[in-house]
């Protein structure tokens, strides 16, 4: 797994773009871009303080958000130019959405909804619920 650049985004976050790609066979290749944006959980995200640390003590203070994207059986030789192509669908796709300055706070809040939504997953983690 190789770091392949970080990207300063314009709402603050730094997106990292991983290059996961391995030999399958001798002239094959798995192709995977990997993307991570750490987002750091802010109490000025909630509504109520509470739910601001349900999500920290379940997720903790710092969240990720991580795409993946692969493509299998490459000829070794085109991998350069799959990865490529994988990155700028990616750049044109999702990075407008990623960089609007309400991405951090619409990420943290998916989180205390997925917690909200699905609170069996989250029983022995969620202090709420002690």
């Amino acid at each position: 797994m190789n770091l392949m650049e970080k990207i300063f985004l314009p709402n603050g976050l730094v997106m990292q773009v991983w290059d996961r790609s391995r030999a399958i066979a001798a002239d094959t290749t798995k192709v995977e871009l990997h993307v991570a944006i750490p987002v750091v959980v802010k109490e000025e995200y909630f509504s109520d303080p509470d739910q601001c640390r349900r999500v920290i003590a379940i997720f903790g203070s710092e969240i990720t958000y991580e795409y993946t994207k692969e493509r299998t059986f490459v000829s070794t030789a085109d991998s350069g130019k799959i990865f490529a192509d994988l990155l700028e669908d990616f750049r044109r796709d999702a990075l407008p959405y990623l960089s609007k300055s309400n991405f951090p706070m619409r990420f943290a809040l998916s989180k205390l909804s997925e917690i909200l939504r699905y609170p069996h997953r989250y029983r022995d983690a969620d202090p709420v619920r002690e």
